[in-house]
């Protein structure tokens, strides 16, 4: 009879050669890039996502759309604007959607234009049509912002800010959005 303990040594190194023994779990920011993927470049989506979500943003990142049409690429990055994971400031939030625009053009070389916009829950009620050709909106936009690849952090910033630059704020989410409530 073989010695037992050289054959289980003989299997796993066996198994271990043939790639079986290696299991691969996926990190928590693939498992959300996966599931929050949209558009028709779904591929591309995902790959930003595992970039953005390997991050928890104060301001929650809800989506990651890439879609391509006759050679352009479009991303869309949604979050919430409400029930931040930090102390949110309008400076904050503006960060926030400066770093999102610079990791997502850093991960998709092929972007053209990154779409970023905030949302919030609107409230309906029950037995409302919420889906199909008579729903009801349950959402609402309450910040947007378009950047085209080539524009700078500071000139991204500069269009946020600036009244008339760009983005859309949504005035009385501001004044009830953020803690210093500007």
């Amino acid at each position: 009879m073989r010695n037992p303990i050289k054959l289980l040594l003989a299997a796993a190194l066996f198994a271990g050669a043939c790639g079986l023994a290696r299991a691969y779990a996926p990190t928590v920011a693939q498992l959300d890039a996966q599931a929050r993927a949209v558009g028709n470049r779904r591929d591309l989506a995902e790959q930003i996502g595992d970039v953005i979500f390997a991050t928890q943003w104060p301001a929650e990142v809800t989506q990651i759309s890439a879609n391509a049409l006759a050679g352009h690429v479009i991303v869309g990055i949604r979050v919430l604007g409400v029930k931040f994971h930090a102390t949110m400031t309008r400076d904050a939030f503006i960060d926030e959607a400066v770093r999102l625009v610079g990791d997502a053009f850093a991960a998709a070389p092929d972007a053209e234009e990154i779409d970023l916009w905030a949302s919030i829950p609107i409230s309906v009620g029950k037995g409302v049509v919420v889906s199909g050709d008579l729903a009801k909106p349950t959402s609402r936009t309450v910040f947007s912002l378009s950047v085209r690849r080539g524009e700078s952090a500071s000139a991204i910033r500069e269009r946020i800010e600036a009244a008339g630059g760009g983005a859309f704020w949504d005035s009385t989410w501001v004044r009830t959005a953020f803690s210093d409530h500007v």
